[in-house]
């Protein structure tokens, strides 16, 4: 009979769905290990090293690289909020559900957003934007 209070033991599976899915042993193992908190010393050393494998990945010298533990959206939201300002001017172009997010979130940043939409799904290669301008 089943104790619910007993260690659990589930059967080893071969997960072949969109969800859930099979997890290696390793990333097992590291779900096992003691919790750091964000301010430990370990934690701080540890986020170095990542942040430097991040600048590999992204080819980058800055500094200021880091993991961001959100959503998709939480990742356009991020990026727009920290590039944009009230004054600024930016054209998203809006083809899908997500482009349409990314064009909400960067009006609520206070920039002057200039949408170019076109039908879900469709591509925006080849369309003229028109001639750029100088920044100033």
């Amino acid at each position: 009979m089943f104790n619910p209070m007993d260690d659990l033991h589930p059967p080893t599976r071969l997960m072949l769905t969109p969800g859930p899915s099979c997890l290696s042993p390793r990333v097992y193992g590291a779900l096992a290990t003691p919790l750091v908190g964000h301010v430990d010393p370990w934690f701080t050393e540890f986020m170095g090293g990542v942040q430097e494998l991040l600048r590999r990945v992204f080819q980058t010298r800055n500094n200021m690289t880091f993991p961001v533990s959100a959503s998709g959206t939480g990742g356009i939201e991020t990026a727009m909020v920290n590039v944009l300002e009230p004054g600024d001017e930016a054209i998203v172009c809006v083809n899908g559900v997500f482009s349409g997010r990314m064009a909400d979130i960067a009006d609520r940043t206070g920039a002057k957003i200039h949408r170019v939409t076109v039908p879900f799904g469709r591509t925006l290669a080849g369309l003229r934007m028109g001639k750029p301008r100088p920044a100033w």
